[in-house]
């Protein structure tokens, strides 16, 4: 008998900067696979959704971010690699320096871009976020 699966919970952490969103690009031999995507992780044991996305921002790109408020959740679901995500969004800001590419092995590097001029192609998460018509508010 097969044990059950179930899919993981993914924190993707909008970092708004004026009229601007931090986006990474991801290596090709990592997962996501050359796209752009939002700084963010797995939901850790015990760890509210706050603090994982004040910790991945801060682990991924050094920025310290305050948390603002919260967009949709997507349901994720990478059939080449085999694996499903419930992705949460939350809203921050930063006032800190430029962000910088802390995790080498997973990140090419970070960039500011405007929402409707967001680099191709898009992770999977923020491709849905765009199908269901969402934008971050004050943007």
């Amino acid at each position: 008998m097969t044990a059950p699966r179930y899919p993981r919970i993914g924190v993707a952490v909008i970092v708004q900067r004026g009229t601007q969103v931090l986006l990474g690009k991801r290596r090709s031999d990592s997962h996501g696979d050359g796209v752009w995507q939002f700084p963010g992780g797995h939901l850790e044991w015990g760890e509210s959704v706050d603090d994982c996305a004040r910790r991945e921002a801060l682990e991924e790109t050094g920025l310290h971010v305050t948390v603002r408020g919260y967009g949709p959740w997507t349901n994720d679901v990478f059939a080449a690699e085999d694996k499903h995500y419930v992705t949460l969004f939350v809203l921050t800001r930063s006032t800190d320096g430029e962000p910088e590419v802390r995790e080498p092995h997973k990140c090419e590097q970070w960039a500011w871009h405007t929402w409707d001029a967001l680099p191709e192609p898009l992770f999977l998460p923020i491709r849905h976020l765009f199908e269901g018509g969402w934008s971050p508010p004050h943007l």
